[in-house]
């Protein structure tokens, strides 16, 4: 090996990585990019004529050979959950009151960072040579807890380091394997470059630069990736699994450190006022930023307040993102349709003059109900004002009447039948909807199996529009269970299936028979069964026949299942054919099972509002305990409230209690009730 070659090309790879990261993360160049493909070009030929000192961080390893096998799935070293929204700066307030008040006597200081619109994914780093690290994984968020291994994507992104230096590691005082989480975006000059080329090829354009950076990242050929020129934005460090104890703002400065870029929009905020003023400084400056943000995100700083706060069921208590003002446009209702859904649920849709909001076309709103559209007033052919907010599905908001809008000619009529099987539709005294009942509807089918497939139910990746429609018209399944059942030559007949797409189908629906019981709950579709309700479930019952068996009463002890959602799950159970499907489930080899939260009744009935800071426990590790023995936690004291449990600094709640003269007990209090209730 030549050792004046070897250092040679050390240097030059030091030199092009650093105007790398000036290009790509610091917006600084020094050099032109003919200067820059100079030193590239330069470095290929020499490694052409060294292929022994090729390493794998070298700026020319980028882009590789696309994925023999398409992605596989990873498991995420924990959860990357959604956030909880605010929409007003009533809702951002009750937010941070609820924060101060679950905190007790820990700080409470947010980091104000701008919420981009892109997609977020996760990156490993390991130990390298040096005692630097080296990207060893990149993967999508996928359902939260599982995603795409996109690494050879990743990789394209010339933001995104390939390896980090021991003097950086030394710089952010971290060990030699960390993660980053982020989002990578597509800029707005990339995006209307993207769709200039999509239309010199006869292709539609991309509806929006987020939809655009997803499909990017999912392209088997990692040439085209790097072309699209997507930016990674870094905004969380998790060493061993866990978030930085230093807190949000100092995890920035060590993203920073380590050569990641990071979005220099932010800020620290005290107050409601001054994030208020955050978010109204973002809002007004966002159309000069070159890409696009839908929002403010605020993360208590302090790791340890964090951990004070806990989590719900999908999202932080320590986190909030902000959205703006919903965009809005004026277009005409051309008619009223009508769709099923998956539960039978009638809901009427408006179908529109195409107007451009938020960088998607809109065709369609909801209506929501009968009731609604008798709200408005609506008539087919009135003008209209609708609403795109972020990701929430379009909806039709306020009818227009001035001279320049004339109104609509007729009303629209509910259907006494429903649409797609013919069948009459009901509606119970209590409630808004229209229903068909007929459980052999097709639209009912066609619905039930695409909620099954998604994402955050059975994770069923391939199982889309398109594919159910063709198992319907060809009659290869009759209800979810059928979905086990099929086979390579039945796909492969089916429209843009060939034997590896059909493989590819298949692989994923046998690995969701390992989803659990929590998933398969939610993909029956029982109503007011969603994801939360689905894990107290599970963890309660442990077993779908357990589940089967449980009387009214023996629901509602699960915490946030009240009559109305045990009426609903006794009915849904009573019923043979669902029953008899989940029969079929279990033969074809799904997993109904959990683990079952170890629970007593020794606390059944009473509840227990937290308030100070407890000596040993922090208030999750307090609220656990209560739940395991069979105790339900409030938020709030009121005459339903069994005990209040003080400690240092308790607040308003603590005179609440007394002002009611609720029993008011302290931490030790608590444990004696524990333990008595182990003996």
């Amino acid at each position: 090996m030549s050792e004046p070659a070897a250092h040679k090309i050390e240097k030059l790879r030091d030199e092009i990585r650093r105007h790398e990261h000036l290009y790509y993360v610091l917006d600084a160049p020094e050099i032109s990019d003919a200067q820059y493909d100079a030193l590239m070009n330069e470095l290929k030929r020499m490694e052409a004529g060294h292929p022994e000192l090729i390493t794998p961080d070298s700026p020319t390893q980028r882009v590789g050979g696309k994925p023999a096998e398409g992605f596989r799935k990873a498991a995420h070293s924990r959860p990357m959950l959604s956030l909880d929204n605010a929409y007003s700066a009533e809702e951002l307030a009750d937010w941070d009151r609820r924060v101060r008040e679950l905190a007790g006597n820990l700080p409470v200081e947010y980091t104000a960072e701008l919420k981009l619109d892109g997609l977020s994914v996760a990156l490993l780093y390991t130990p390298a040579r040096d005692g630097g690290v080296a990207l060893s994984a990149g993967l999508t968020r996928g359902d939260g807890q599982t995603g795409e291994d996109v690494t050879s994507n990743i990789r394209t992104i010339r933001s995104v380091p390939l390896s980090v230096s021991a003097a950086q590691l030394r710089k952010a005082g971290l060990p030699q394997a960390f993660e980053v989480r982020g989002e990578a975006v597509m800029p707005e000059a990339a995006f209307q470059r993207l769709n200039e080329e999509r239309e010199q090829q006869g292709l539609p354009p991309a509806v929006n630069p987020r939809n655009a950076a997803a499909g990017t990242l999912r392209t088997l050929e990692p040439g085209i990736v790097a072309n699209r020129r997507l930016v990674f934005y870094a905004y969380f460090l998790l060493v061993n699994g866990e978030y930085l104890a230093a807190g949000q703002s100092a995890t920035l400065d060590a993203l920073t450190a380590l050569g990641f870029r990071v979005n220099p929009h932010r800020g620290r905020v005290h107050s409601i006022e001054a994030m208020l003023k955050f978010i109204d400084e973002a809002e007004a400056g966002r159309a000069g930023l070159g890409y696009e943000i839908d929002g403010v995100v605020f993360k208590v700083d302090s790791h340890a307040t964090q951990q004070r706060l806990g989590y719900t069921g999908r999202a932080p208590r320590w986190a909030i993102a902000y959205k703006f003002t919903a965009k809005s446009g004026m277009t005409q209702v051309r008619e009223i349709s009508v769709q099923v859904g998956r539960t039978g649920k009638l809901t009427p849709v408006a179908n529109l003059e195409p107007v451009f909001i938020g960088g998607t076309t809109v065709s369609r709103a909801t209506l929501h109900n009968a009731d609604f559209i008798e709200r408005l007033g609506l008539l087919v052919g009135d003008w209209v004002k609708v609403e795109r907010g972020g990701d929430v599905i379009p909806k039709v908001v306020e009818v227009i009447e001035d001279a320049e809008h004339p109104r609509g000619k007729h009303r629209f009529q509910f259907p006494a039948r429903c649409p797609e099987c013919g069948s009459e539709v009901v509606r119970a005294e209590s409630e808004v909807d229209w229903r068909c009942v007929n459980a052999d509807c097709p639209a009912k089918l066609r619905e039930s199996l695409l909620h099954f497939g998604r994402r955050e139910v059975m994770n069923i990746e391939g199982l889309g529009d398109a594919v159910v429609q063709q198992l319907l018209d060809r009659g290869m399944v009759r209800s979810v269970a059928d979905l086990y059942s099929l086979t390579e030559p039945q796909l492969v007949g089916l429209e843009r299936f060939a034997e590896k797409s059909a493989r590819t189908l298949l692989n994923e629906i046998e690995r969701s028979k390992k989803a659990g019981l929590a998933r398969v709950l939610m993909g029956l579709g029982i109503r007011f069964v969603g994801e939360r309700t689905a894990e107290l479930l599970a963890q309660e019952f442990g077993s779908m026949d357990a589940l089967m068996a449980a009387a009214a009463e023996e629901l509602e002890r699960v915490e946030e299942v009240g009559p109305r959602i045990s009426e609903a799950i006794l009915e849904f159970f009573s019923r043979p054919a669902n029953r008899a499907l989940v029969e079929s489930l279990r033969k074809a080899g799904v997993d109904m099972t959990a683990e079952k939260k170890h629970r007593s009744d020794k606390l059944a009935g009473l509840t227990f509002v937290l308030t100070g800071t407890l000596p040993h426990l922090t208030r999750d590790e307090a609220r656990q305990k209560i739940e395991a023995a069979g105790g339900k936690t409030a938020g709030s004291v009121s005459r339903k409230t069994s005990y209040v449990v003080a400690g240092e600094e308790a607040g308003s709640k603590l005179d609440k209690a007394q002002e009611l003269k609720i029993p008011v007990i302290d931490e030790a209090g608590l444990l004696a009730m524990l333990e008595a209730e182990q003996k």
